[in-house]
């Protein structure tokens, strides 16, 4: 049987890496890329490209990488920034959009084109429950995190409307222990990046759609959603103080 061929964007920690560690460990031939190559090399044989999102290059270098692997049946993108940034300091802004929107168009777009062509495939993405409503101490991350829900959503439709056998997997975890949320903020209901990793993987494999990481947060985003705009806009501060927002 042949093996199955993937791609893992933002392999060199945090989630992204864990996944990579379950694909190899599941029988995957993998590429994976990241702007850092040193960690990559200790995945195992696996091959390796280096891509930074926010780089023009960045499609031609995932192209020269599924060439590398002999193609591509699964893109995996774990790539992604996030602060909070209560006194919306441009920087911090306009650096998140650059990669969460950016780079993650670019990089999505380009997987979405290759399956079109080569007649389909698997993209799976990580965004987050941020996404679900505007969180007044992240505003950048948790635009662009909406912004990637419905351009997957979009996607989909797209893919289905011109008969390619693309299919997509939004995964939406909650707060999770990695270097993105390393600093000086303590957030509540912390997951560990193993376990977020092997719920990831498990959705890729039942073709999920839609995946919210935990149980935990499919609840706490059901509540979020049913909450009325015009008594989410009036959250006093000493709400997300208390969430640790």
């Amino acid at each position: 049987m042949e093996k199955k061929r993937a791609i893992v964007i933002g392999a060199s920690s945090g989630i992204g890496r864990e996944v990579a560690r379950l694909l190899i460990a599941e029988g995957w031939t993998l590429g994976v890329a990241a702007r850092r190559t040193d960690l990559l090399q200790t995945l195992g044989d696996v091959q390796v490209e280096q891509i930074d999102v926010t780089s023009e290059d960045a499609t031609s270098r995932l192209r020269t990488l599924i060439n590398k692997v002999g193609g591509m049946d699964l893109f995996f993108y774990a790539s992604g920034i996030g602060k909070q940034n209560r006194e919306l300091v441009e920087g911090i802004e306009l650096a998140t959009m650059q990669t969460n929107a950016l780079g993650f168009t670019r990089m999505i777009g380009e997987a979405y084109r290759y399956f079109a062509e080569q007649g389909g495939g698997h993209i799976a993405a990580i965004s987050s429950i941020a996404g679900t409503k505007g969180l007044g101490p992240a505003p950048a991350y948790s635009a662009t995190k909406a912004l990637q829900n419905v351009y997957l959503q979009a996607l989909e439709q797209q893919a289905h409307s011109r008969g390619l056998k693309i299919r997509f997997t939004d995964i939406r975890p909650g707060f999770v222990d990695t270097a993105l949320l390393a600093g000086d903020f303590r957030y509540p209901m912390m997951l560990k990046p193993e376990r977020v990793a092997k719920e990831i993987v498990r959705a890729i494999n039942d073709k999920c759609h839609i995946r919210v990481i935990d149980w935990k947060y499919r609840l706490l985003t059901a509540v979020w959603r049913g909450i009325p705009n015009c008594v989410w806009r009036r959250i006093p501060r000493c709400v997300w103080r208390r969430m640790k927002l």
